[in-house]
């Protein structure tokens, strides 16, 4: 990924492209409950130490992630007083609820929305890393409305779930335009979606 990141690097006069930088990176990605959990996991695996601290964010109903993602952290061999350091967690509404109605979804994206506003404000990242749930929505929201303030550029980097072998998720739908680097696992939803990026299987 991080390869791939590099060769697709575009428009550099604009923004200094964080991937090109040896500073630290401040890196937030959404982990839900399942089997999206592991995958954002093992894709932060992926990365380098440079992208730290990493900011997960999850929805305020969801245990089950946050013992994933502390069991994750500790796994990387830091003593337990480090760990606060190099990583945090936040908590935001959910975002959209198994079948629920578009009208409801809509108004609880938006009080999704309220809550990640004044998170990545304060974070200030330098990229987010999503891959298929709800709650991508608003905090890729958020992120973007920080650049189109002038605040700072922050990289979108979406990577689609490897069950989503025809067609996109609806995040992935929403997110096809505005993210930065769009992620497929799958052949023919590249030949499908020209703008996204294939690689094969990366999770």
């Amino acid at each position: 990924i991080h390869f791939s990141l590099l060769i697709h690097s575009t428009d550099p006069v604009h923004f200094t492209d964080p991937l090109q930088s040896t500073d630290p990176l401040s890196c937030p990605s959404v982990c839900p409950p399942g089997g999206h959990t592991t995958e954002i996991l093992r894709l932060m695996d992926s990365l380098s130490s440079v992208y730290t601290p990493r900011h997960y964010v999850i929805a305020d109903t969801d245990r089950m992630s946050e013992d994933k993602i502390v069991s994750f952290e500790s796994s990387r061999g830091r003593a337990p007083s480090d760990l606060q350091v190099h990583f945090s967690i936040h908590r935001v509404p959910r975002s959209r609820e198994v079948h629920q109605s578009w009208s409801s979804s809509a108004v609880s994206t938006l009080n999704a929305l309220r809550f990640c506003l004044p998170l990545v404000f304060r974070l200030r990242p330098d990229m987010v890393l999503c891959n298929g749930p709800g709650t991508c929505v608003p905090l890729c929201g958020a992120a973007l409305l920080l650049g189109i303030l002038g605040v700072k550029k922050v990289h979108i980097v979406y990577v689609e779930s490897i069950c989503r072998v025809q067609t996109l998720s609806l995040t992935g739908r929403i997110l096809y335009r505005l993210a930065d680097y769009f992620f497929v696992q799958w052949s023919y939803l590249r030949d499908k979606y020209p703008n996204a990026i294939f690689l094969g299987r990366l999770v």
